[in-house]
């Protein structure tokens, strides 16, 4: 959501930026400004999603960096490593919001694919569940 609202204000400030210097340039009659302007704003239009393509391990990495300055928590949906989550829990401690480190346990066991992956998760975040002092929504009602 946040990345779409960034493309859509980029994609109307580049508009805006071609549109006012090409009424400029035209005034001036520098008509071959104009077309150079205006095929480089469409050379930015096309290029603008082009990446390259990251390795899990890559991917991990950008995202355990991304948790150690993460300040709203529950805008991150992505459970793709134990040790994302593991950075994802010690920045809800940072923070103190408990509430946010059990629904993390929570969201991961909607979205591993089966019970058997939940708890092979729940095995080896034991540790720092333990050092952190975070139950599980089960532990909390029982």
């Amino acid at each position: 959501m946040f990345a779409s609202t960034i493309r859509s204000v980029l994609r109307s400030n580049n508009r805006l930026l071609v549109s006012s210097t090409s009424n400029i340039v035209r005034s001036n009659n520098l008509r071959l400004t104009n077309s150079i302007l205006i095929n480089n704003s469409n050379l930015l239009r096309k290029n603008y999603s082009d990446h390259h393509e990251e390795s899990f391990e890559e991917f991990s990495v950008r995202y355990e960096k991304e948790f150690d300055e993460a300040y709203d928590l529950f805008e991150v949906q992505v459970f793709p490593s134990p040790s994302v989550i593991e950075r994802a829990l010690r920045a809800c401690r940072r923070v103190n919001d408990y509430a946010t480190a059990v629904r993390v346990f929570e969201g991961l066991k909607h979205k591993v694919e089966n019970k058997e992956q939940y708890q092979a998760y729940l095995e080896e975040l034991k540790d720092v569940r333990e050092e952190l002092g975070i139950d599980l929504k089960e532990e909390l009602f029982v």
